[in-house]
């Protein structure tokens, strides 16, 4: 049974201050059509532009994850993309009216508890999840970061920190749902270590920061007059360490809260993919950054799969519209410089034709002859006449014109061409053909892989014009 994509019923706010810039917040989120997926609107900023939830957006790393867009930015995504997820919601439009989300207790649970009294409700369009199809590895040595995203048939996540430190320790975390996360995840803050809290507050990084708002891990020896300065700092009449180390601020929701947070962190910033996953996530001491770059190489695939999904096949045994003899008909190339054996496809916008590559070939006697590689500039010539016939069938008399090559631009040649291959030119209009110049967007592929491609400029004239 397919699964159907999820808004919610209706807008719903939160209002509070952001942790880094010190400014109040309203945040709505906004129910939103089929296949939109996550989309944060700066309304405090002229035309309301719209920042995508996407990885390839974000900014910033360092104090937790920005993205940017359209000139606007939004700050501190990942609690509220991660209460996103985790109550398995596809589809929102989230205004803010200001730089930064409210970062509200340093966890998820605030949103998810008010999106939840809003209500779901199910949509038209099936959820389009992608399966993890292999083991996908990601490292930074010099951190001792190990990412591993595994099959899996459902959405499932295992954290391991580790900070060398007598008080935190080695955590684990896990849930083995995407369902658990209300329960065991939500609710985990945000946390930071005693000497890192000192350097933000110098040099006021953390204008919202409050004690209510984050755990913090007592790592060094502290004396009464530090704890009294932390005080006076936050407005409180006291403060002191608690016999957990941490500062008596607030109590542990759980006793590996700050893993069971690093997995909140995992799973907001992996929503910056794109879309719903399934598979096993393992990471070991991760963090924004690793979780973006690791995010990226997974969209990566993403991407590389679907293309390889809308390459078109074609059947080199069917009855091609032009053969050799009608193309040399249209072209005045002839061996060892006709390129084009076939022409599969023909419109007014786009042609197909094919080269079958065969040691034969007189090149191949003085280019590698111990490995031969069809070269590269003699690919482009075969892309060139194939876009020439698709110029060329704009006029009644084919025969009595010339194409001559005008332009190149951004070749790239990704995949080397032997002996025994067959190449597919597929060659697009990117402008309509104006005074017979024609600019077009070439292709060529040895089966599913693209092997070269260019930006082309072509020019038909009258074999006349090119003897005066």
């Amino acid at each position: 049974m397919n699964v159907k994509q999820r808004t919610i019923k209706a807008p719903v706010s939160v209002s509070g201050t952001g942790l880094h810039t010190g400014q109040s917040v309203t945040m709505t989120f906004n129910p939103a059509p089929e296949n939109h997926g996550y989309k944060f609107r700066r309304v405090d900023i002229p035309g309301a532009p719209i920042i995508d939830a996407d990885v390839d957006n974000v900014s910033d790393t360092s104090r937790g994850t920005s993205i940017s867009q359209n000139g606007a930015t939004v700050n501190t995504v990942e609690h509220v993309l991660a209460a996103l997820v985790g109550l398995e919601i596809d589809n929102v439009l989230i205004d803010l009216d200001g730089p930064e989300t409210p970062i509200m207790d340093g966890s998820s649970i605030q949103f998810v508890d008010v999106i939840t009294e809003t209500g779901l409700i199910e949509q038209e369009a099936d959820r389009e999840y992608y399966h993890i199809p292999y083991n996908i590895h990601y490292s930074e040595p010099d951190r001792k970061v190990e990412m591993v995203a595994m099959p899996l048939d459902d959405y499932r996540f295992t954290c391991m920190v580790d900070y060398n430190s007598q008080v935190l320790g080695s955590q684990h975390a896990s849930i083995s749902t995407i369902s658990e996360f209300k329960k065991e995840i939500a609710s985990c803050r945000t946390f930071c270590f005693l000497h890192e809290l000192e350097m933000l507050l110098k040099h006021d990084l953390i204008k919202g920061g409050d004690l209510n708002n984050a755990i913090v891990v007592v790592d060094k020896d502290v004396d009464q007059d530090e704890l009294n300065h932390l005080a006076k700092l936050f407005n409180r009449k006291d403060i002191s360490v608690a016999p957990q180390g941490i500062l008596n601020n607030i109590e542990l929701r759980h006793q590996n809260e700050p893993a069971r947070h690093k997995l909140l962190d995992m799973i907001g910033d992996l929503a910056l993919v794109g879309v719903p996953l399934k598979g096993h996530i393992m990471a070991a001491r991760p963090g924004h950054a690793a979780n973006v770059a690791f995010a990226k190489k997974i969209k990566a695939l993403i991407k590389k799969e679907k293309s390889r999904k809308q390459v078109k096949t074609y059947d080199l045994n069917a009855k091609p519209l032009f053969d050799t003899v009608d193309i040399m008909g249209m072209l005045p190339h002839r061996q060892p410089f006709l390129m084009i054996d076939k022409i599969l496809e023909l419109t007014k916008s786009h042609v197909v034709g094919c080269k079958n590559v065969t040691i034969n070939e007189e090149f191949f006697k003085g280019h590698f002859p111990g490995a031969p590689i069809f070269p590269g500039v003699l690919q482009i010539e075969g892309m060139v006449q194939t876009g020439g016939i698709l110029v060329l069938n704009t006029v009644p008399d084919p025969q009595n014109y010339l194409t001559l090559f005008l332009k190149i631009e951004n070749a790239r040649f990704k995949s080397k061409v032997v002996p025994g291959d067959t190449i597919i030119y597929v060659c697009d209009l990117t402008a309509p053909i104006r005074r017979g110049i024609a600019t077009m967007k070439g292709v060529g592929m040895v089966g599913d892989r693209v092997v070269v491609e260019a930006e082309l400029m072509a020019q038909i004239v009258k074999v006349k014009e090119t003897e005066a």
